[in-house]
C-alpha cells in the first residue's frame, strides 16, 4: 500500500520543522480559556519559514501570541491586517525573524501561523491563547473541543477571494505531537469527565470536588479531535460574573469599564411544555458531497454519508403525523424527493425512506447556496413553522456567505445543524444555528447520536419563542449597554449568554437584576436573575475579551450587509480588535525579533507544517488528485466542480528554490540552489520530476509576489511595466 507522507519529513523528504505542541486547558464553569506552546526546529542547514494552517473554534478570542528564542521573548501585537503583513515581510526581507498569526478572510474558524527565518539549528516556542465559551449537551455535558482535524474547504465556482491552502496528510501521519491537560473547577461538584482520546484518571484537588485534574494518554498524537465533555452533579443554574475593567484603560471604553456575563437557563411553564406542537413544516438538507464518503473518526470505519443517513432516517420516523416535509441534497448540484412540501402520512414517509436509503457521496463538490436560496424562495404553510434541519460536514469555502443568507430569512424559519465527522467546520455549523434561531450538533461518533437527535427534534417541536425582551434593574447612576446581539431564540435546558458593559460609579454592596421577558405559545413569560456587582477576583480579563469577540462577531456581520460596508466601520473593527487585543478578520498579531544581531545566511526556505485531514485518501480517489505526491498543498476552487483538483501551478526546476522565489522577495533567492516547494513536484519512480504545466519566467514570479518594501523607491518608474506584467501573469493563471 502506498503511503503520502514520511513521518517527520515533508513530501520531498524535507524535515517538518513543528515537533511538539504542548495544551493547557483552564475551564471555569463554562468558560474555558486554552494556553498552547508549539515547539519549533530547524534540523536543516538552511533558514526555514514555517508555514502551519490550522483549525480554531469559530467563536473563540484569540488573546495572546508570543514567542520565546532562547533568551528572547517578543510579545506580539494587534494591528492592522495589510500593515501586519507588510511589517513581516519587511522583516524577513531586513533578516529579522518574525513571527505572524492571522484569521482567513473566508471562515473565522482557520487561521494561519508564519514563523518566518529560522536559522540552522535554532528552536523557538509560539505561545498561543484563546478563550471560549463551552456549549450545554443533550446529556448536560458541557464540550469542548480542541480541533486537530482541518479537511479542505471547497470553494464553489464564481466565489470571490482566495481560497484556503491547506497542507493535509492522513490523520495517523501527523508529524508532531500533542500533550494536553485541564483543569477544571466550578461552584459545583464535578461529577465526571469524558473524552473521545484516552485519559489518564481524574484527578480531584480538593475534598468537595469542586475542582479536578486531568490529562491525556502519553504518546498521543494530534491525529484527531480532542473532546472533553464535562459534567457537573448538579444541574446548570442561571449566573452572572461581573468582572473589573483593566486598570490602564480608558475610562467609559470596553476594557477600561466592568463587564457582566449573564449566563441564562429559561425555564418554560410545565402546561406549555408538556403539550408539544404537532405542526410544523421539517426541511431537511443534506450534503452528498464527495467528502461525506470519509470515514466519521479515526476508530470507526462508518462514513459520513451513513451516519447523515442513519440520522436522517431516525427523524423522519419520529415526525409528528399531519405535519409537512422534504427532503434536498447538495453537492455540485442538488436534488429533491418532492418539488414541495407535503403532508406527512404513512405513504409519503416510506417514499421518502426508500429515496434517503439510496442516497450516496456521489453529487461532487459541496455547493450549499444554491438549495437554501431555493428553500427560502419557497413560501411557508400557514400555521405550520418552518424548520430547516442541515447535515454537513461543514467542508465550505464561502462559510460568510451562507451565514448571510441564513440571517437575511432568520424570520420564515429556525435552523438546527448537525456537523458530521471530524474536523466539521465549527464556523459554519454553529453560525448557521445561531444566525437561523436554532441549535446545533456535533456527531463524531454513534455513542451519542441518538440523545443529540432527539434534543434537535425536541427544540423543532417546541413553540417558537417571540418578543423576546430584556431589561435591567441597576443602582442609581448605574448604566449597562448591551454587547451581545438581539437573542432570537430561547430553548429549556439552554444557556443563553449576554455580555453588558457597565458604566457609572458601582459600589460593592450593588445588586442588580436582569429581566427577560417573552412570549411562548400565546402565554407572556418571564425570567429573571439576581446577582451582585462585586466583580469577581479570580477571571483577570477572560470575560472582557469574550465580551469583545461578541461585539467584533456582530460588527463583522452588519459589515457584510448591503449598506453595512464602510470604512467607518472597518476602523471601529480595527480600533476595538487593537484595544481588546482580540483578533478580528481586519487585524492580524505581528512580532518581530529587533534585538538579535545575528545575520542570517542563504535562501530562506518555505516549510508548510501539515494538519490532519479525515478526507485524505490514497491514490485515484476523488478527493485528493493524480498521482502519488502530486500535490500536499491543495488549493480547491469552484473551477474543479465535482472532483477536486489543485490549481494549475508554476513549474519547478529541481535547482532553483521557486518557493523562495514565489513566496519571498528577496532577489539573492533567485541564484540559490534548494529543493523548498514540495506541492509543485509529483513522484516519478525513484526521483522527482517537475509537473508539467506552462514556463514562466523566473523574474515574472518574484515581481508578481514581491514584497512593497523592497522595491518601493521604484515605484513610480516603473508601474506602468508591473502592471503590464501582473496583467500578463494573472490572465496566465486563470486560463
Amino acid at each position: 500500500m502506498t503511503i503520502n507522507c514520511f513521518g517527520l519529513l515533508t513530501a520531498l523528504r524535507n524535515q517538518v520543522p513543528l515537533k511538539s505542541i504542548d495544551a493547557q486547558l483552564e475551564v471555569k464553569d463554562h468558560v474555558a480559556t486554552l494556553v498552547s506552546t508549539l515547539n519549533y526546529e530547524n534540523k536543516e542547514d538552511k533558514p526555514l519559514e514555517a508555514v502551519f494552517v490550522f483549525p480554531l473554534p469559530g467563536d473563540a478570542a484569540v488573546c495572546h501570541f508570543s514567542a520565546q528564542i532562547g533568551e528572547t521573548h517578543i510579545v506580539a501585537e494587534v494591528k492592522e491586517k495589510q500593515q501586519a503583513q507588510e511589517e513581516y515581510d519587511d522583516a524577513l526581507s531586513s533578516d529579522q525573524q518574525a513571527f505572524l498569526l492571522e484569521e482567513s478572510d473566508e471562515s473565522p474558524d482557520i487561521f494561519s501561523l508564519k514563523v518566518g527565518s529560522l536559522p540552522p539549528g535554532e528552536s523557538a516556542s509560539i505561545r498561543l491563547e484563546y478563550v471560549t465559551e463551552l456549549a450545554v449537551q443533550a446529556d448536560d455535558g458541557l464540550r469542548f473541543c480542541l480541533p486537530a482535524v482541518l479537511n479542505p474547504r471547497y470553494q464553489p465556482q464564481g466565489s470571490e477571494g482566495p481560497s484556503v491552502q491547506v497542507t493535509s496528510v492522513p490523520a495517523s501521519l501527523v508529524p508532531y505531537s500533542l500533550s494536553f491537560s485541564a483543569q477544571v473547577s466550578s461552584p459545583r461538584p464535578i461529577s465526571k469527565i469524558e473524552s473521545s482520546c484516552s485519559l489518564e484518571p481524574l484527578q480531584y484537588l480538593n475534598a468537595d470536588q469542586t475542582q479536578a485534574t486531568v490529562k491525556l494518554g502519553a504518546g498521543h498524537k494530534f491525529d484527531r479531535d480532542v473532546e472533553l465533555l464535562i459534567y457537573y452533579k448538579d444541574a446548570h443554574q442561571p449566573s452572572a460574573m461581573v468582572e473589573a475593567g483593566q486598570a490602564s484603560a480608558k475610562p467609559g471604553s470596553l476594557m477600561g469599564d466592568p463587564v457582566v456575563m449573564v449566563s441564562l437557563y429559561p425555564e418554560f411553564p410545565q402546561s406549555v411544555m408538556s403539550s408539544l406542537t404537532t405542526c410544523g413544516e421539517f426541511i431537511f438538507l443534506v450534503d452528498r458531497s464527495g467528502s461525506m464518503g470519509s470515514g466519521m473518526n479515526h476508530k470507526t470505519s462508518q462514513s459520513r454519508m451513513d451516519s447523515a443517513k442513519e440520522t436522517l432516517l431516525f427523524l423522519l420516523k419520529s415526525l409528528p403525523m399531519g405535519c409537512y416535509f422534504n427532503i434536498y441534497s447538495f453537492g455540485t448540484t442538488f436534488e429533491y424527493i418532492f418539488p414541495n412540501s407535503v403532508k406527512y402520512t404513512q405513504k409519503t414517509m416510506e417514499n421518502a425512506l426508500k429515496k434517503v436509503e439510496e442516497m450516496a457521496a456521489d453529487l461532487g463538490g459541496t455547493e450549499i447556496l444554491q438549495p437554501l436560496t431555493l428553500i427560502y424562495s419557497q413560501q411557508c404553510i400557514p400555521n405550520h413553522p418552518r424548520q430547516l434541519f442541515v447535515f454537513s460536514d461543514g467542508e465550505v469555502g464561502n462559510t460568510k456567505d451562507v451565514l448571510d443568507l441564513v440571517r437575511k430569512n432568520s424570520d420564515s424559519h429556525r435552523c438546527l445543524s448537525f456537523g458530521i465527522g471530524e474536523g466539521a467546520s465549527s464556523a459554519l455549523i454553529n453560525g448557521m444555528a445561531k444566525e437561523g434561531g436554532g441549535h446545533a450538533q456535533f456527531i463524531t461518533g454513534t455513542e451519542r447520536m441518538q440523545p443529540k437527535v432527539m434534543e434537535s427534534l425536541r427544540f423543532a417541536l417546541h413553540p417558537t419563542v417571540v418578543d423576546i425582551s430584556l431589561t435591567w434593574d441597576l443602582p442609581k447612576g448605574v448604566s449597562a449597554t448591551v454587547l451581545s446581539p438581539p437573542i432570537k431564540a430561547l430553548f429549556q435546558g439552554q444557556r443563553s449568554v449576554i455580555y453588558s458593559q457597565l458604566s457609572g460609579k458601582i459600589s460593592e454592596a450593588s445588586e442588580a437584576c436582569v429581566k427577560v421577558k417573552y412570549s411562548l405559545a400565546g402565554h407572556p413569560c418571564e425570567n429573571q436573575l439576581h446577582f451582585s456587582l462585586n466583580p469577581s477576583g479570580n477571571t483577570g480579563l477572560t470575560v472582557h475579551r469574550l465580551a469583545a469577540r461578541t461585539l467584533i462577531h456582530s460588527l463583522e456581520m452588519k459589515m457584510r450587509e448591503p449598506s453595512g460596508m464602510d470604512n467607518d466601520a472597518k476602523r471601529k473593527v480595527v480600533k476595538l480588535s487593537v484595544e481588546s487585543g482580540v483578533n478580528s478578520s481586519f487585524t492580524a498579531f505581528i512580532a518581530v525579533n529587533k534585538t538579535t544581531n545575528k545575520v542570517i545566511q542563504g535562501p530562506l526556505v518555505r516549510r508548510n507544517v501539515p494538519t490532519a485531514s479525515s478526507c485524505y485518501r490514497p491514490l485515484n480517489s476523488r478527493r485528493v488528485p493524480g498521482p502519488e505526491y502530486e500535490s500536499l498543498n491543495t488549493t480547491y476552487t469552484g473551477m474543479q466542480r465535482d472532483t477536486y483538483q489543485p490549481l494549475k501551478s508554476l513549474p519547478v526546476r529541481q535547482a532553483i528554490d521557486y518557493g523562495s522565489v514565489l513566496f519571498r522577495s528577496k532577489s539573492k533567492h533567485n541564484s540559490q540552489e534548494s529543493d523548498s516547494y514540495s506541492g509543485l513536484l509529483r513522484r516519478s519512480g525513484d526521483t522527482f520530476q517537475p509537473l508539467k504545466s506552462r514556463p514562466v519566467r523566473q523574474d515574472y514570479g518574484s515581481v508578481l509576489f514581491r514584497s512593497k518594501s523592497k522595491h518601493s523607491k521604484n515605484k513610480t518608474k516603473c508601474s506602468e511595466d508591473l502592471l503590464i506584467i501582473k496583467l500578463v501573469c494573472l490572465s496566465w493563471f486563470h486560463a
